[in-house]
């Protein structure tokens, strides 16, 4: 089997070598999501690769919308999705724990990874579903950095079976919304989730409105055409499970583009 992807991304993976957010390879102590949460927490079967990036402008990019996955946090636990599993990028965010089965060559027993979606494996229709088109529909495919296909599997593998199932995220500090646009367009980027990880709802409130519903652009990236300058920012945001989490004043009056706030976070 071939030892690299040979599949084209949508977008540029994201590489990064370390991660200041505790985006983890150990599985020891995190939970399946509830059975009433849209979650996938039985272990299921999918196939796996990986990639090794050979640009330097690898380390930015990636479908849905983190940009540099070093600043963002999520170092090299990330993985990009088939299209059967990337629900137009609503899945953003979310979490899941792989581990290598049924090949006893290349599997490192005992072991299973922890990723959160950060990207799309896009379909290659120049090929068959199960001649060459791993990323093809139906075909539940997940897309990994070399440096985390290695603690599963040793990487002559190349295509593995796997099981996977959703887990509950686990993040250190707050969500957090980096803020960008001009003029009345605002567009904010949520990232830094725990919990469920994938964001449904955000709603935006400056100091002299009301609640406004924002909308998803892409990825997380949510944006609204609304003048909220010179007002503090308040944000509700509502993950895939649910949940409802409301942060005040998250961003202060003098705010400006391109800056970054924390706000609360999710229960993981």
């Amino acid at each position: 089997m071939s030892p690299s992807l040979p599949l084209h991304f949508l977008f540029t993976v994201a590489v990064a070598l370390t991660s200041p957010v505790a985006s983890h390879f150990s599985s020891s102590t995190s939970s399946p999501l509830p059975e009433s949460a849209p979650s996938l927490s039985d272990w299921r079967s999918a196939r796996a690769t990986y990639y090794a990036a050979s640009d330097p402008r690898d380390a930015v990019g990636g479908a849905c919308g983190y940009g540099d996955l070093v600043k963002a946090g999520y170092g090299m636990a990330t993985v990009g999705l088939s299209e059967a599993l990337f629900e137009r990028g609503q899945i953003c965010g979310a979490c899941f724990q792989l581990r290598c089965v049924e090949d006893l060559r290349w599997c490192i027993p005992g072991t299973s990874i922890i990723v959160t979606v950060t990207n799309f494996c896009a379909p290659n229709y120049g090929f068959t579903a199960d001649g060459g088109g791993r990323c093809n529909p139906p075909n539940k495919h997940f897309v990994l950095p070399i440096e985390a296909f290695e603690k599963i599997a040793i990487w002559k593998a190349g295509n593995m079976p796997v099981q996977y199932r959703r887990i509950k995220c686990r993040k250190e500090g707050g969500v957090r919304y980096t803020i960008s646009g001009y003029g009345i367009y605002l567009s904010v980027l949520i990232s830094n989730v725990a919990g469920a990880g994938d964001v449904s709802a955000v709603k935006i409130k400056g100091s002299r409105t009301g609640w406004l519903s924002m909308g998803r652009n892409w990825g997380q990236n949510w944006h609204i055409n609304a003048d909220l300058n010179n007002q503090a920012l308040s944000f509700e945001v509502t993950s895939s499970d649910g949940v409802t989490i409301t942060s005040y004043n998250v961003a202060p009056k003098n705010w400006n583009f391109g800056q970054t706030f924390e706000g609360k976070q999710f229960e993981s």
